[in-house]
């Protein structure tokens, strides 16, 4: 009668690629899901900035020229801003207006949410998963005389 060698097992093939496997993907999955997220955050970034950009455009030439543009309220260049934030879903409460000495200032805020839930959130305060973009336009404009 054959004994097996008591650590047979440690010199077995079977099961290998299962294992190799189970410990790859996640790592992968992990890796892909994290450029995914990046590309989600910087296209979010993006998109706010543009619509920061144009709603302080929009109310420095209300500030010129108060007959010629939409822009002429506050609440007026938020929804402005909201509309030219393509593809988001963002409150009007996330723009705020000011007119400081460099001209029309428009600021935004809007928390970003990850994809994958172990995501760090950055920033002070930031929960896990989260992190919270802002955008600060001053457009300059003259004034009528």
């Amino acid at each position: 009668m054959a004994h097996l060698p008591r650590f047979s097992f440690i010199f077995r093939r079977s099961g290998a690629t299962a294992i190799e496997y189970a410990i790859v993907l996640p790592v992968l999955l992990l890796f892909v899901l994290g450029i995914m997220d990046t590309g989600r955050l910087l296209w979010t970034y993006v998109t706010i900035y543009r619509a920061t950009e144009a709603a302080a455009r929009c109310a420095a030439i209300a500030a010129a020229v108060p007959t010629a543009a939409t822009c002429t309220t506050s609440s007026q260049t938020q929804t402005y801003a909201v509309a030219a934030a393509w593809g988001l879903t963002i409150n009007a409460s996330a723009f705020t207006v000011s007119n400081p000495a460099c001209g029309m200032q428009v600021h935004a805020s809007y928390v970003f949410r990850f994809v994958t839930p172990w995501f760090p959130g950055f920033g002070g305060g930031s929960p896990l998963g989260t992190t919270t973009l802002a955008a600060t336009v001053c457009y300059p404009f003259t004034p009528p005389a």
